[in-house]
């Protein structure tokens, strides 16, 4: 039901109201007009017979002629009841006061309305009668435009249902207007819930399809290394094995946290903890890897910086980031540094090495993905971790080359 369609009902019912109220209206000015018509004679005759005590005979005429000539009293014109009546009162209407005097002679107001206001009264019955009538067919009116309306939504739910719902577009403003509203919002709400949820399955197809790529590497490796231990058993082939079987524990340990994350079972403890005690610590959990790799690792001490976050779980993503940079640093030195503004905890982490390739800087945070100069071991999940743990604690990362060469990771975590 449009604008227009509703201005007609509104207007219905406005014309009703009006032609109701003024027949109730034109109902009591006239039965008030009577009274005051029986009041204004009932006056004058009674000082008239003050004035003139002989004259009752006439006055009593007089009345019973204007009633006649009008026929509005309801007598006929052999109808002489009221002239033996007023004879044989005569000496109690003599007694009264002027006040009751028509009442006594037995007149009512009704006795008394002219032509003009029994015309008034049937004026006001058909006014009356007219918005009466006027307000049921607006009354019908209203409702079979919301049936209609009602009738339209439910199809279009229908259609929702079975996969065939389009926009819904609006019918202008009415009662169900914001019903409309509602219903579009839940049915665009359902319409991106479902295509997330495709892309979550899509996403979970593609995460197996690597997984199994992954697994695939090291168990060839292992068959192979099996194969040749059975033709001519070496200690190369078992060094071969146990690496490989290393790889399988990191990917199935990374493979674990991934999954945990996902699900939302990992809490993350929201304590005040410093910036430079969690490089330090992170720096020590890997001590072993950079004297193996003859990597130095620098972390100034700036002064005491607090962040927001949780310690062992942000410790984790530095870590992966610091180990991403000793294995492209090539020999040289690991760079830390750390500042802070009313917005937002920076935190720096570069190398000396060869930086990014510049088709790896759009894919490195993707699961899985090894850039140009990743090492054989590597199985691309260590970024894709960090960027998940900083992101869920109100941070963000952003890796770039540096124009002196080297990779950067910047990551911000920030007061609100």
């Amino acid at each position: 039901m449009n604008g227009r369609k509703n201005g007609l009902v509104v207007l219905g019912f406005v014309l009703t109201t009006i032609l109701m109220a003024s027949a109730i209206s034109v109902l009591i000015a006239s039965c008030h007009y009577s009274r005051l018509s029986f009041q204004l004679i009932n006056a004058i005759c009674g000082e008239v017979l003050k004035q003139i005590p002989e004259g009752k005979n006439v006055l009593l005429v007089a009345l019973e002629e204007s009633i006649e000539k009008n026929d509005l009293g309801g007598l006929t014109g052999g109808d002489k009841g009221r002239v033996p009546a007023y004879r044989m009162e005569e000496e109690e209407a003599g007694t009264k006061s002027s006040e009751d005097l028509l009442s006594t002679l037995g007149y009512h107001p009704s006795d008394f309305f002219d032509l003009f206001t029994r015309k008034t009264v049937l004026y006001a019955a058909a006014g009356f009668l007219s918005g009466t009538f006027l307000f049921m067919g607006t009354f019908w009116y209203r409702n079979k435009k919301e049936a209609v309306r009602i009738q339209a939504l439910a199809e279009y739910l229908e259609q929702v249902n079975t996969g065939k719902g389009i926009i819904l577009s609006t019918s202008g403003e009415d009662d169900f207007s914001k019903l409309e509203d509602e219903i579009y919002k839940t049915v665009t709400f359902l319409y991106q819930t479902k295509d997330a949820a495709l892309q979550a399955r899509n996403g979970f197809a593609e995460n197996l399809s690597n997984i199994a790529h992954q697994i695939k590497t090291p168990l060839t490796a292992l068959s192979l290394s099996v194969q040749m231990m059975k033709q001519d058993f070496h200690g190369t082939h078992l060094e071969q094995m146990e690496k490989q079987i290393l790889r399988l524990t990191r990917l199935e340990e990374a493979l674990l946290m991934l999954s945990r994350i996902d699900a939302g079972t990992i809490e993350l403890k929201e304590n005040e903890v410093d910036v430079f005690t969690i490089l330090t610590l992170g720096a020590e959990n890997l001590q072993e890897l950079f004297l193996n790799s003859g990597v130095t690792i620098d972390i100034p001490e700036l002064g005491e910086m607090m962040i927001v976050a949780d310690l062992d779980w942000t410790m984790e993503a530095l870590m992966n980031l610091m180990k991403n940079c000793m294995e492209h640093s090539a020999g040289g030195t690991v760079h830390c540094c750390y500042g802070q503004n009313p917005l937002y905890t920076e935190i720096l982490i570069w190398d000396d090495g060869k930086g990014f390739a510049k088709k790896d800087l759009p894919h490195l945070f993707e699961r899985f993905y090894r850039g140009q100069h990743a090492r054989e071991e590597g199985i691309g999940i260590g970024l894709a971790l960090a960027k998940e743990i900083i992101e869920r604690q109100n941070g963000t990362i952003r890796a770039q080359n540096r124009p002196e060469g080297g990779a950067l990771f910047e990551i911000r975590f920030y007061c609100h």
